[in-house]
């Protein structure tokens, strides 16, 4: 909503207030005004100026000699304006005038005769071209005989005014009119309201009954429908203000008719509509459903296709306009109109946002009426339009209205007592502050001691309940001048918690081995619920939970795993050319109880990551590491060495999952999630190439987690490395190897690593060859050669007991 400044003056004082500080109290009271902007940059030394001579220039055919009077001198002044004539009064930018944009007026020859100022265009003056009405468009403005000469034209054109954009919340429909912002900042500044005059002299020798009749078959949709008879009207430009006051809205001026109907509306917020009277072809309005397939061509010359669901405006024969939306071109109003027939009525929101919908015609005043209006303004809008007309378009108003009226103008009544409101707000208001208030907001009330009985205006349809009246008390009491307290009892400081902090970590953590995080969907399809579920959840027969109204067939389950909407990632990446990815998701999974009906699912916190692709690469050194099991393990061991937490692994086979890659990972001998690489027919499926894949539960990797803080001292003493390697047969695992190497070389031997495994050439068939790194260090003393020694056969003869296996020389 754009609010003129100078027009809001008609009804309310404002004071001393500038434009700025009347937005800043509006705004505190609730509804924001997103900025103020003018009309027109500042100009200096334009004044109104009298063409007393107007010859064409003896050397250029487009331009004219003018001989101007501007009250204390006379000018000659050259001008190439088509319209420009003698007699006018004119606006004139005299020597040394300012004009937007920086613009300075200085003495010029052009073809060799002396000009001494400039005769201005509104556009020249300020004024967005958008808004200047047609018919001076591509020329000078002139002003009405009127005018006074070398009278400053800031003030006649409105070019000081400021304009203030409301940003009007839905529910706030009396903020969609200059009189609803007049009641609001009559109550922010305590002042009274000017109401405009709706008096109208009325031709008494004949009624409307006369010309026409209303009936309203479709009463559900329009409670209300009035007809004015306006006769004789003369279709002229409207006046200089009301078209100054139009623009300042962002409305273009067209006639003194149409924009009667626009300055009420903006006035009043209630819509109106002129017909052409001699062009409606009948003397009766019939409101009804429109037919199926019926036919209107609108004002914008379009013909619409109407539904049962339109409601439209009828001669009785066929529609003129559609209700609420736009009038129809045939009975417009035109340059020969003389006899007006006015519509105000109230028509249904609900119809009126289904027709701009299909339609895709929103205005002005279907915006109104879909936010809805106000029930007792409707009839008294149609007479200030009666008023406009007959002060400035020389209309005779006929006596009376043509009506169906079946409206609801009962006002809403609502309760509240002064300690209820203190004890919402924590005020100390007393019993007169809260009357104070509801004088200023014009609420009409009864008060029995502390308690008030509110009749709410029809004007504000948001208020029914005693929230609603809460929130106009503190409006109007004033947001900034509510107590604050601190929470009392015991309390604690910001801060995460340990879980909090933990999910930071691996997140962190995960990033920094270099995965990029994802957000997927926590919902699924049939297909892709059943996939990649982790042998600990799968174990435990949960069942997805399926949604009672999905969105989609594809948005259907809970999922019970984060992988299939990560492959889904990966595999809409690949179609793209994006080849070498690494994606990571930290969400819940949902499984469901035995009795789904009566148990809520459980929501287990899991981390999942999906890698396939190049995982490095050295340009320089021509060297590529494509990912493999080894990189995805890798990640899942430094996550849990960072957390401090052991973790074993064995070899497994997931559905979907590779039968010969694929571990679960274990915490203290309790499964918590699974790495490997996808089995192929599932990768053709996405057309994937080789991926692996990893899901751990952070559930139980949290349980697992000593918050304590832990200390290892650095070591004093050297340490020793001692490599071996054993051949083994195929189906011992390296783990179990390892297992035994540290406890046969505990406490000397204090890390184990695995670093090369082989399988070809020059071993026995069914053999592998395992190196492993051994590295010797006491706490306390430097060992010596013969200590390591013999710690160093022992692991040999446990490893060969246990393994039937020999060292590889």
């Amino acid at each position: 909503m754009l609010v003129s400044y100078n027009w809001l003056k008609k009804y309310v004082d404002l004071g001393n207030l500038t434009p700025e500080e009347l937005a800043a109290k509006i705004t505190k009271s609730g509804i924001e005004v997103e900025g103020v902007e003018y009309v027109a940059e500042k100009s200096t030394n334009v004044v109104v100026g009298y063409v007393e001579s107007c010859e064409k220039h003896p050397d250029a055919d487009k331009l004219n000699l003018c001989q101007v009077d501007v009250g204390e001198e006379k000018l000659q002044i050259i001008c190439g304006a088509p319209n420009v004539a003698q007699g006018q009064k004119v606006a004139v930018a005299k020597p040394g005038a300012v004009l937007p944009g920086n613009f300075k007026i200085k003495k010029v020859k052009l073809r060799g005769i002396e000009s001494n100022g400039m005769i201005c265009s509104l556009k020249e003056l300020g004024i967005e071209e958008k808004y200047i009405p047609t018919d001076i468009a591509d020329g000078i403005f002139v002003f009405p005989e009127e005018a006074t000469v070398g009278e400053p034209v800031d003030e006649l054109l409105n070019l000081n005014d400021a304009v203030l954009e409301l940003d009007v919340l839905a529910n706030r429909a009396d903020a969609l009119s200059m009189l609803g912002i007049a009641y609001e900042v009559a109550a922010i500044l305590d002042q009274p309201v000017k109401l405009p005059d709706e008096a109208v002299q009325v031709e008494e020798s004949a009624t409307v009954a006369n010309y026409v009749s209303v009936e309203v078959e479709a009463a559900e949709l329009n409670p209300y429908y009035g007809a004015f008879m306006i006769k004789d009207v003369e279709i002229k430009p409207s006046p200089l203000w009301m078209r100054n006051y139009l623009m300042a809205a962002g409305i273009r001026p067209i006639n003194n008719v149409v924009d009667i109907t626009n300055y009420v509306l903006l006035e009043y917020g209630q819509p109106l509509h002129a017909f052409d009277y001699d062009r409606f072809g009948s003397e009766k309005i019939v409101v009804r459903r429109a037919k199926h397939d019926e036919t209107l061509t609108t004002l914008d010359g379009q013909e619409r296709i109407l539904t049962d669901e339109n409601l439209v405006i009828t001669n009785g024969k066929e529609p003129v306009a559609l209700a609420g939306v736009m009038g129809g071109l045939d009975s417009e109003v035109a340059s020969e109109t003389t006899n007006v027939l006015l519509e105000a009525a109230y028509f249904d929101a609900i119809t009126v946002r289904k027709t701009v919908k299909q339609t895709g015609l929103r205005s002005e005043s279907s915006t109104r009426f879909e936010k809805g209006v106000d029930p007792n303004r409707v009839r008294k809008a149609g007479a200030r339009a009666c008023l406009l007309l007959q002060q400035y378009a020389g209309g005779k108003v006929i006596a009376g209205t043509a009506e169906f009226d079946r409206l609801d103008r009962t006002e809403k009544v609502v309760e509240i007592d002064t300690p209820h409101i203190n004890n919402r707000l924590g005020t100390e208001m007393t019993t007169d502050d809260i009357a104070s208030i509801l004088k200023r907001l014009q609420f009409d009330y009864k008060q029995d001691d502390d308690h008030f009985t509110v009749h709410v205006p029809t004007r504000r349809g948001d208020i029914t309940l005693f929230e609603d009246m809460l929130e106009e008390v503190a409006r109007i009491y004033g947001y900034d001048n509510l107590p604050f307290t601190l929470p009392e009892g015991a309390g604690q400081s910001g801060g995460l918690t340990v879980r909090q902090h933990l999910k930071r970590r691996v997140k962190n953590f995960v990033q920094g081995a270099g995965l990029m995080e994802t957000l997927t969907y926590s919902l699924t399809n049939e297909r892709d619920v059943k996939r990649l579920i982790s042998p600990e959840v799968a174990s435990s027969a949960a069942s997805p939970v399926a949604l009672a109204m999905p969105m989609s067939e594809d948005h259907k389950y809970l999922r019970l795993s984060i992988l299939p909407e990560l492959l889904n990632v990966l595999s809409y990446n690949r179609a793209r050319s994006q080849v070498n990815l690494g994606y990571y998701e930290m969400g819940s999974i949902f499984i469901s109880g035995q009795n789904e009906l009566s148990e809520q699912p459980d929501e287990q916190l899991r981390i999942s990551g999906a890698l396939t692709g190049i995982w490095s690469e050295q340009a320089w050194q021509q060297e590529k590491k494509e990912v493999d099991f080894y990189v995805v393990k890798g990640i899942v061991e430094g996550l849990f060495d960072f957390l401090q937490i052991p973790v074993t692994y064995s070899q497994t086979k997931v559905t979907d999952m590779h039968p010969g890659r694929c571990a679960v990972v274990k915490v203290a001998d309790k499964t918590v999630g699974f790495i490997g690489q996808l089995h192929p027919t599932l990768q053709k499926q996405l057309d994937l190439k080789e991926t692996y894949v990893f899901d751990l539960n952070l559930e139980e990797v949290f349980a697992a987690y000593d918050a304590v803080p832990s200390f290892t001292a650095i070591p004093k003493y050297p340490s020793i490395a001692r490599d071996i390697a054993f051949i083994l047969d195929k189906n011992v695992h390296a783990g179990d190897v390892k297992k035994v190497i540290e406890e046969v070389g505990a406490p000397l031997v204090n890390r184990v690593d695995i670093f090369d495994l082989y399988q070809g050439d020059n071993l026995e068939e069914g053999k592998k060859s395992i190196a492993y790194s051994l590295l010797y260090q006491h706490p306390e003393k430097t060992l010596k050669d013969e200590e390591v020694e013999e710690s160093y056969q022992k692991i040999i003869a446990a490893v060969n007991e246990k393994f039937n296996a020999y060292v590889r020389s």
